[in-house]
């Protein structure tokens, strides 16, 4: 007792049945084809057209004479040397033009019906939780990755690789957080959230969708050498495995950026003063 009756239909007599559920309302409803083609389209307007660079940067190296580890990968260079001010206008704008897919994609998942970025778990809900569980994700994989780095490139896979080689003005350490910010951001929201949400929608399997994701993390890293490209995979799979178990790209972001952070931040104040550090 206490509930309405049914008929054997399920219905409740006297109720008409409702509407079929759909998507929100306003929601774009599009098919496979256009979820490809604009799956296809973020990518080569972001991190699918840096993988195409960092495998002809990867093919240059390989081709110049001499080893990998005898030629440099410069992350954060300046763009206008003894000019500061035009130097700093060009980094920012390169910080703020390489968010622009962000932007795009959250403009699409809003198209779709999704609350936007937060669809995919880059919101203000949980920051404790984002930034504990980034903070020990950052501590387990930077180091392991040093390690990994250090090792590679005495073997002869890797180039070595320069975090930054601004001048000593006063927005230098400012302009590499921001930059290990919007590397965090991009790389979290695309290959990750965007990119998994897509493929699902796509009917690929969470195996394929997963290598799918590791492997053009590790291909945009490819200018740094093998090393550079097999650590990025390992690391994208397990990002891809915790933002399931957590459904936020809250915790990769704050890691990744803090990775960022220490490598290009600690660069600039231990490069030639420690040994352990390889410089150009």
């Amino acid at each position: 007792m206490g509930q309405n009756a049914q008929g054997e239909d399920g219905i409740v007599p006297g109720t008409r049945p409702g509407p079929p559920p759909g998507p929100p309302p306003g929601a774009a409803v599009v098919g496979r084809r256009t979820l490809r083609s604009e799956t296809l389209l973020v990518l080569a307007l972001s991190l699918g057209a840096s993988a195409v660079s960092s495998l002809i940067s990867f093919t240059g190296a390989l081709t110049r004479p001499g080893g990998l580890k005898d030629q440099a990968a410069n992350l954060n260079a300046s763009h206008a040397p003894g000019r500061p001010w035009l130097d700093l206008s060009w980094q920012v704008f390169g910080i703020a033009t390489a968010l622009v897919p962000v932007l795009l994609v959250a403009h699409l998942l809003l198209r779709e019906g999704a609350p936007g970025l937060r669809a995919v778990g880059l919101d203000r809900d949980r920051p404790g939780f984002d930034l504990t569980r980034g903070t020990g994700l950052a501590a387990a994989i930077g180091g392991t990755g040093l390690l990994f780095y250090l090792g590679v490139r005495a073997a002869g896979f890797n180039l070595t690789v320069v975090p930054e080689s601004l001048p000593d003005v006063w927005w230098k350490i400012p302009v590499l957080v921001a930059s290990a910010v919007q590397n965090a951001v991009l790389e979290e929201v695309v290959v990750v959230g965007y990119l998994l949400r897509r493929l699902g929608q796509l009917g690929w399997t969470p195996a394929a969708a997963l290598a799918a994701s590791a492997v053009l993390r590790g291909s945009y890293h490819l200018y740094q050498g093998v090393g550079g490209f097999l650590g990025n995979m390992v690391m994208g799979a397990v990002f891809v495995l915790l933002y399931r178990r957590w459904g936020r790209v809250g915790p990769l972001v704050a890691a990744h950026a803090l990775i960022d952070t220490v490598a290009f931040v600690g660069y600039a104040l231990l490069a030639g003063k420690v040994g352990w550090l390889p410089t150009a």
